[in-house]
């Protein structure tokens, strides 16, 4: 008789993404081992995922794996997977903002790190990217506690709020928090600010492309053309952004961007990259907030806006609402430097239990 092999698990959401959360001895300690279980625990590839626990689409099919950390002024190791949906591909090219919301509470709930009566800060080492982020958990009575009165677009209803500092994650993934050395490239004809304040993203003007800026993911997803020349900046992009070939990576994220519309800072459109966000991502949410502290930069331009030195709340505007980040800056106002980055999500433990897996998955021979 075959049996199954049962993971412990937890299905959590974290802000506007939903994923699978394992302790790290849990799995196998062999990457390709271990993707071929995670493959195989989502049910990819499929465009339906039938066969596990992924929802079909990039936002519902991503994997924590939590470990206690041996780094200095951490709690605990955050690696993110990003399970892709209809191929074999499990990559750990870029970090997820969104999932790291429910790090907090997973590493309070399994005894990594003891609870406070009120809040408890959780210092959380993101392995994809080395950069370190203080999530601020609510646990009344030394407890977690999921019900609240936040409410963040792209998720219905209300929850306890989680915010997320993060520290020193300019250029966390690609050296620089302008890889390129340039505020403006030109690729393609067309002009494009390179940012990485913990996501590499390029940001496009959308009239560039004769876009508004305001279509839904839909519209966008469906424009072949459009998508063509996304990519082959995106390819040659990578390259000059020292991520090598991205071909198959899930970075950098590409942000048409347009002047705000319901009174915010700028108007967002994410390729993520080959899907189009019904939101806009933490980390990209960080990085186009900071392209608009940078004179001349294009989301500046686009914006229109005047940031200077100092603290700031910007609202970028995405197509379920809008995201809040705080960002402070200091230095040269030509060129500032980014001190501190914040936002609020929340999250939530959906499910705790074990994810089965076929028994030929789990072994190596």
């Amino acid at each position: 008789m075959t049996v199954q092999v049962a993971i412990p698990c937890w299905l959590m959401r974290g802000g506007t993404s939903k994923g699978l959360y394992f302790f790290g001895s849990d799995l196998p300690a062999d990457r390709a081992q271990r993707d071929r279980v995670l493959l195989a625990a989502m049910g990819s590839p499929d465009p339906r995922q039938i066969d596990g626990m992924g929802g079909s689409h990039p936002l519902t099919s991503k994997v924590a794996i939590i470990s206690p950390s041996a780094r200095e002024g951490a709690d605990v190791d955050y690696l993110f997977l990003q399970v892709a949906v209809d191929r074999a591909e499990v990559s750990d090219s870029q970090n997820c903002g969104n999932i790291l919301a429910g790090v907090g509470p997973f590493a309070i709930e399994k005894g990594m790190v003891k609870a406070s009566d009120g809040e408890t800060d959780v210092r959380i080492h993101m392995v994809n990217s080395g950069g370190i982020a203080v999530a601020r958990v609510q646990t009344p009575n030394a407890v977690v506690d999921y019900e609240g009165s936040v409410c963040i677009d792209g998720v219905p209803g209300t929850a306890a709020p989680v915010p997320l500092e993060f520290l020193d994650i300019a250029g966390s993934n690609c050296g620089a928090l302008l890889p390129t050395g340039q505020v403006v490239d030109e690729v393609d004809g067309v002009a494009v600010t390179c940012i990485d304040n913990g996501m590499p993203v390029v940001v496009l003007n959308a009239a560039d492309f004769g876009k508004t800026g305001y279509e839904s993911p839909a519209d966008l997803e469906t424009d072949a053309e459009l998508k063509a020349r996304v990519e082959s900046i995106r390819l040659q992009m990578g390259e000059r952004m020292n991520l090598g070939d991205v071909r198959n990576k899930t970075v950098p994220k590409m942000s048409l961007v347009a002047p705000p519309r319901s009174g915010g800072a700028i108007c967002t459109r994410t390729f993520i990259p080959h899907r189009v966000h019904e939101a806009i991502g933490v980390l990209g949410a960080v990085s186009v907030a900071t392209a608009c502290a940078l004179p001349g930069s294009v989301a500046q331009q686009v914006s229109g806006i005047d940031i200077g030195s100092g603290a700031q709340r910007l609202e970028v505007e995405h197509p379920s609402g809008f995201f809040s980040v705080d960002i402070e800056l200091a230095g040269d106002i030509r060129m500032p430097r980014v001190e501190r980055a914040a936002l609020l999500r929340t999250a939530r433990l959906l499910m705790r239990g074990e994810v089965l897996v076929p028994a030929s998955v789990w072994s190596d021979e």
